[in-house]
């Protein structure tokens, strides 16, 4: 013996006594959605990129600094502004 049923969820829902629970689902979902509309607008790009970057990259921003720094007064040194004065 095969008996089929053809009905839609909601049909099949109400015939077993569960209830409806689309509207709560709805709000619920709307309320996440605003709240992470809420955050991601109030996020600095700069704070999130800086916090997202592993340590040893912002290292290596700052010993890249340092490197130009060195550059910078070893041309000093080299076209003769910054060397000794005769």
């Amino acid at each position: 013996m095969n008996v089929e049923v053809t009905c839609t969820p909601e049909e099949a829902r109400a015939f077993f006594g569960l209830p409806d629970i689309k509207p709560m689902q709805d709000r619920i979902m709307g309320e996440i959605e605003d709240r992470l509309r809420s955050s991601l607008n109030s996020m600095n790009p700069e704070t999130v990129f800086k916090t997202w970057l592993p340590a040893s990259m912002q290292g290596m921003e700052q010993m890249q600094q340092m490197q130009q720094v060195f550059w910078n007064q070893l041309a000093n040194i080299a076209s003769g502004s910054g060397g000794k004065k005769e």
